[in-house]
Formats: structure tokens, C-alpha cells, sequence
């Protein structure tokens, strides 16, 4: 397994994002979906790595620099196919990695409460993230769940 940064715009990337996208509107109101899309991840700040297994993308995740000491966890997804294989545990290992040798204190999320993002907020827990306020310019609201880890 390879875990490296990837170009949103690469046509494996871009199909990956995009039924991350459709996952987030299949199960969230449009207006509470912070998920981004390509352009999005193409911008200064944001910084997108994916899992690769024998050159297959598996799965993806960004950090976004919120301040020189705090990022976001964005635009996690892994493919169906290989959930409960550790791609999860890899990534935020690796997000991690990256953050505290990039300067970054904390990492904070924003998810859904909705029982399909389940698996992922067990993930995010398992992992040392815990339940938070809203943070960014984000508002509290039926819809989010805020988690924070201190790295």
C-alpha cells in the first residue's frame, strides 16, 4: 500500500471524489454538504493524498490548513470494496504524520450524524478524535458532528 499526494484532477481521483460527492447528497441536506469537490481541493492550503493498492486507487483524504496550526479533515472516502481493510486507519495515520511534521497542533473534522457515516465516526474515535464544538465558520446544526484531535 502506497499512501502519496494525488492530483484531484487525475481522472481516477476525480471518479473517487465524485462518488464521495454523490454519497454525501444521497444521504445529507444539499446545504449542510461541506464535502469539496476537485476545484476546491486544488487550492492553496489544501493538501490531498491518496491510498494506492498495486497502483489502484483505493481511497482518499486532504488536510486543509485552517491556520499555521490547525487543519481540517476533508473529503475522506474510501471505495466499498475495500472497507475493513485498514485504508482508513492508514490515511488518518498518515494525515497525522504529515500534520505534526507540517507544524499543525490539532486536526478537526466535520461528519454527519446520519447512521451511513457510522463506520467513519468510529474511525475518526478510534483514533483519538473527539466530539467538539463547531469549528471555522461553521454553524452547529442537526446535521454535523464536529470532532477534534490534538496531535
Amino acid at each position: 500500500m502506497e499512501t502519496r499526494i494525488e492530483d484531484p484532477r487525475s481522472t481516477d481521483v476525480a471518479a473517487l471524489l465524485q462518488g464521495h460527492l454523490d454519497f454525501c447528497h444521497s444521504v445529507t441536506p444539499p446545504e449542510r454538504v461541506f464535502a469539496l469537490d476537485v476545484e476546491k481541493l486544488r487550492r492553496l492550503g489544501v493538501t490531498l493524498f491518496g491510498a494506492r493498492e498495486s497502483g489502484e486507487l483505493v481511497g482518499v483524504a486532504a488536510l486543509k490548513l485552517l491556520s499555521p496550526t490547525h487543519a481540517e479533515l476533508k473529503s475522506m472516502h474510501v471505495i466499498s470494496n475495500h472497507r475493513g481493510a485498514g485504508i482508513g486507519d492508514r490515511l488518518i495515520a498518515h494525515l497525522v504524520e504529515f500534520g505534526r511534521n507540517s507544524g499543525i497542533e490539532r486536526i478537526s473534522l466535520e461528519t454527519s450524524p446520519d447512521p451511513a457515516f457510522l463506520p467513519a465516526r468510529r474511525l475518526y474515535s478510534k483514533h483519538g478524535f473527539a466530539e467538539c464544538g463547531a469549528f471555522a465558520d461553521y454553524s452547529a446544526g442537526p446535521t454535523s458532528v464536529f470532532m477534534s484531535l490534538v496531535i
